[in-house]
Formats: structure tokens, sequence, C-alpha cells
């Protein structure tokens, strides 16, 4: 399974708007980067059964997978009630990840898009998902790489400046409020892989430092959207062309970069269920 024999990315690219589709629902920080990620899914097969480990609000599966999936997993109710609404599962778990209630070798293909990171203690998710996959399944999974936080760029501000230490303060900061437990390199991910019953297939860097800033600083100018979401339940009041256009010009660059970014601050995996 290569990235370069079955997923031409860029030619794909201009098939499908990830950038408005995701952008129209989210705040451009999270929509941009799921626009980005949405386009490695074009040529991927997930044979059914399929289970999305920890899929939020369904905002996601409802956009990128052309069928439902089987089943949605995550630990929180509240992201799960939104996910029933956009029905893009056949079934909604409300579990933790090391809880995963179906029996051995249950499920053909998994996902988990830019959740794993958000784990503290991975290793017992990582066994279950193991022990709920068929042998030789596909477990396609993207997190933040050994890349992210050193690509910021207020902490390198601060850096160029002689200020070390506000540097070194801001990436804590920012790995907080991203929620950020693991930001490290393939082989982190491949001992960690290989230790829960997985190989890796195939992997690629993604997202480059200049797309992380744009990402960085629509944090802070996505906090209108958080009053929209607080008081009328919708991050985009009017998700329309006229109203998102500052938005698009901000983001289009950042969508439009070549796909595989040798320094991308982001990791795409494809891995298997070992056969045995």
């Amino acid at each position: 399974m290569s990235l370069h024999n079955h997923i031409p990315v860029e030619a794909q690219a201009a098939q499908i708007d990830h950038l408005w589709l995701h952008i129209s629902g989210l705040p451009y920080f999270r929509g941009l980067l799921r626009a980005v990620e949405a386009r490695f899914y074009e040529n991927i097969e997930l044979p059914s059964p399929t289970l999305d480990l920890g899929c939020g609000d369904g905002h996601f599966a409802s956009l990128v997978f052309d069928r439902k999936l089987e089943v949605g997993l995550d630990p929180w109710s509240e992201p799960l009630r939104e996910a029933a609404k956009r029905g893009s599962y056949e079934k909604l778990v409300n579990t933790p990840g090391d809880q995963i209630p179906y029996p051995d070798g249950y499920f053909a293909s998994a996902v988990s898009n830019s959740v794993l990171e958000h784990i503290p203690d991975l290793d017992p998710v990582l066994a279950d998902l193991a022990r709920v996959m068929k042998h030789g399944a596909p477990f396609i999974f993207c997190v933040p790489n050994h890349n992210f936080l050193g690509a910021l760029s207020v902490s390198n501000f601060f850096d160029r400046i002689g200020l070390k230490f506000l540097g070194k303060a801001y990436r804590n900061f920012f790995n907080r409020i991203a929620r950020h437990h693991h930001c490290d390199d393939v082989e982190v991910w491949k001992t960690r892989m290989d230790k829960a019953g997985f190989e890796l297939v195939d992997w690629w860097h993604y997202f480059s430092p200049n797309a992380l800033h744009v990402l960085e600083w629509g944090h802070y100018f996505g906090l209108p959207s958080l009053v929209t979401r607080k008081l009328f339940g919708r991050w985009i009041l009017v998700p329309a062309r006229w109203n998102l256009f500052i938005t698009m010009a901000i983001t289009k660059s950042a969508y439009t970069e070549t796909s595989i970014q040798p320094g991308g601050t982001c990791t795409f995996y494809i891995a298997r269920r070992k056969q045995s």
C-alpha cells in the first residue's frame, strides 16, 4: 500500500472542494486541517465493518466517507448526540477506547482521524483496538508529529529575540489548548504500533510550517465562532461564500500546497493488524 501508487492527491483535489465543505461548518483552524486530511481518504478502501475510534461529532465522517460507517465510538456523550443527528454511523457507542464492546476480530477496518494525540494513556486503547480487528485489517490514522511544536510562529519569534523561556512557555500553552499528549516521530509510532499488534504499511508528513502558522493564528481569529456556537449552536452563522470570502482567501494557499511535505508538522499513517 503506497501513497504514490494509489493516492494521486493533487490530481483528485480539484474534484471535491474539501476546503469549502469544512470551513463552511467549522472554525477555520479546525476546518483547514480536516480539509487537507480529507483528500487522503479519497482512494483508501475501508472494508466493512469499519470502526471510527474517537468519532466526535461526526462532522468529518459526514463529509468524507461515501457510506455510513458501521460504528462510531467516543467517550464523550455530547459530541455523540451531534453525530446522531448527522446520521454518519449505523451505530454510536459511548465508551472509552480501551473498552470497545465488540468481540475479537469483529472489524475489517478502522480509522482515527486526529484523535490519538489527545489520549494520555494510548497503549491500552491500541491494544483493545487490535483485539477487535481482523488480522490484516487496515487502520488509518493521523496525528501531529515531532515538528509541530517547533514550527509555531509565536514561540519562534520569542526564540529569535532571545526570550526562549517565553518561547517554551508558549509551546506549553499551545499544546495545552490543543489538548496534545503525543507529538511523536515515526519511530515512536512504529514502536507503539508494533507493541499493540499493528505494522506500519505507509506514512507521510503533511501540513507545512507555513500552513501551521495559518492554523495557529486561526485559534485566535476563530474566537467569534465560539461565541456563535454558544449562542446559536452553530460554528458558522452564515455559511455563505460571500461571508467566508476572507476566510477562504486566508486558508486557500495552505490547502492547495503540495500534500506531501517532508518537513510537515503532521503525519498520516496506514497501518495493518498483524496477520498473527
